[in-house]
């Protein structure tokens, strides 16, 4: 509560970025957090040139009353950030910007230098996996696990929730039975206080090439 106070304040005032990888979800906080101001949400996995040059379009429309733009985006090109400078610099009247991005890196420094940065509620929950499941071998799950032997419960929950996005959202797999239950299994072990490394060496097992 106390967050969503801090941010509404802020939000209030001026742009802002918020570091988030729950796009949808920090949109519709916005929007029920700003009502009864207009909320324009621009979300891209790539935000690109053409992505930047809607937006400034949406900018320049005429409003009476303030009108917040949110872009988000896991990356943002060059080009689609270069483009934005004007227009974040010198506003038009009663628009304000909020981006919404996984890491501040992803943003050129004179982008983070213009506006303030928050972290959104949801940004420390989801650990990204760079494990590419779709070609998974032996040895990646060792490593991986090797990498994990000291995991804690909570953040192997954390770690399932991120091999799971990673399978079905980047990897685009179609999970069969097993690899589903194995999901499921694994959720249930780690609450009866299983190892995490042999749980997740269980899910990972499910997915290697033979």
């Amino acid at each position: 509560m106390q967050l969503c106070l801090v941010r509404l304040m802020l939000v209030a005032k001026k742009s802002q970025i918020i570091l988030s990888t729950e796009f949808e979800s920090e949109l519709k906080i916005l929007q029920d957090e700003l009502k009864p101001h207009r909320v324009v949400g621009f979300l891209e996995d790539s935000f690109k040139l053409e992505h930047a040059k809607a937006v400034v379009s949406e900018a320049y429309i005429s409003e009476s009353e303030v009108k917040y733009i949110v872009l988000a985006g896991n990356s943002f090109t060059i080009e689609a950030q270069n483009s934005l400078l004007k227009v974040l610099e010198e506003p038009p009247k009663n628009i304000e910007f909020i981006i919404i991005s996984p890491t501040k890196s992803n943003l050129l420094p004179t982008i983070r230098s213009r506006l303030p940065i928050t972290k959104g509620q949801r940004v420390s929950q989801r650990v990204i996996c760079e494990l590419d499941i779709s070609k998974l071998d032996y040895n990646d799950v060792f490593l991986f696990l090797k990498e994990n032997a000291r995991i804690k419960k909570d953040d192997a929950k954390r770690l399932l929730e991120a091999l799971y996005f990673r399978a079905i959202t980047v990897d685009k797999l179609i999970l069969n039975e097993e690899q589903l239950d194995n999901f499921d299994k694994a959720y249930r072990l780690l609450d009866l206080n299983s190892r995490p490394q042999s749980v997740l060496a269980m899910v990972l097992m499910g997915f290697v090439i033979k």
